[in-house]
């Protein structure tokens, strides 16, 4: 550990040296390299986390410049996947921190080893279907997790322990939300910020051993409109199934036939087949849309606007929908089954 880069760290009192070499001893799982994803790996690497793994299933492109802090326009222009050329920009600023890339999906059937020796789940994703995942498979193997949202102005986050605390399922319904999403209702890149910042400050305070001065409360706020609320935390719900009942609903799901709308993208996620290869599908739509291979993915333009994006782990971006039934249709009229 290079005691002068974190000199400035050390000097606040309830870190200091120990607290940050306990940064240095500790691993996250960032799950999603988006809008609150890029903001927190790059807290987490200036702060010295000894290790990230980092894993998201999207590549980069101009939409996201707006309020994803670590990438540029020339990664857009090489369609690179987001937790490549996240990793890359994290390396040039703190090279002591292990960085582990994976371009790929969370599902139930790799979460638990993706989660294999890590200390912190962060949550840098869109949709909550993979956050029920994320906690699932927290309170199943006792790892902390921290949930973060934003749409709009608005952000609200979380940060649930284990026996400790309550876990998502009790303070959020499964079935809950209004259907906004970035793509209809916009994003500001500031709410992102905030939300992530807090995020990593309460991650921060329980790696170093900071517990007592957690905020144990669900912060939701709209920076626009000038409101802030704490819903503290309360005792677990008897009903849950999964901090209460240890059923894990979302870790017995299927994980085939995934369809999933990604916030802000115009997108509907397919994800079917285990691996699919890159070349042979570009020799197979060459004829009908104009297909561009690059080692992370193919992208396969249609006339008509609608775009497919394919990726070796067998994910399809169905491109130019919310739809999922479209989407779907689209999808078994050029990859079938």
């Amino acid at each position: 550990m290079d005691a002068m880069r974190y000199s400035r760290q050390m000097l606040f009192a309830p870190i200091n040296e120990q607290g940050q070499q306990k940064l240095t001893d500790s691993s996250v799982l960032v799950v999603g390299a988006g809008a609150l994803g890029t903001v927190i790996c790059n807290h987490l690497v200036r702060a010295g986390i000894g290790k990230i793994r980092l894993i998201d299933r999207d590549y980069v492109e101009l939409s996201n410049l707006q309020r994803q802090m670590l990438f540029d326009e020339d990664d857009v222009r090489k369609a690179l996947p987001k937790a490549i050329a996240a990793t890359q920009k994290l390396k040039k600023m703190n090279s002591e921190v292990e960085m582990e890339a994976i371009v790929g999906n969370v599902t139930n059937e790799n979460v638990e080893e993706l989660m294999k020796d890590i200390d912190i789940v962060m949550d840098g994703t869109d949709n909550f279907a993979t956050r029920f995942l994320l906690n699932d498979a927290c309170f199943k193997l006792k790892v902390p997790f921290s949930y973060g949202g934003v749409v709009s102005s608005r952000g609200m986050t979380a940060f649930f322990i284990p026996g400790k605390t309550l876990c998502l399922r009790c303070m959020v319904q499964e079935s809950a939300g209004n259907g906004q999403t970035c793509d209809t209702v916009g994003v500001i890149g500031p709410v992102v910020d905030i939300i992530s910042s807090l995020q990593v400050t309460e991650a921060m305070k329980y790696m170093t051993g900071n517990e007592e001065h957690l905020r144990n409360s669900l912060k939701t706020m709209d920076i626009w409109f000038n409101q802030t609320y704490d819903i503290k935390f309360t005792d677990p719900n008897p009903a849950c199934p999964t901090c209460v009942k240890k059923d894990f609903p979302a870790l017995t799901k299927s994980a085939k036939n995934m369809e999933t709308t990604l916030c802000g993208r115009n997108t509907v996620q397919i994800h079917q087949n285990k691996e699919m290869d890159l070349e042979l599908w570009e020799q197979r739509l060459s004829g009908v849309s104009e297909a561009k291979r690059t080692p992370f993915l193919l992208k396969a333009d249609f006339r008509n606007g609608l775009k497919l994006v394919i990726f070796p782990d067998g994910r399809v971006l169905v491109q130019g929908t919310e739809d999922s039934v479209k989407a779907r249709t689209i999808y078994d009229r050029y990859i079938g089954s």
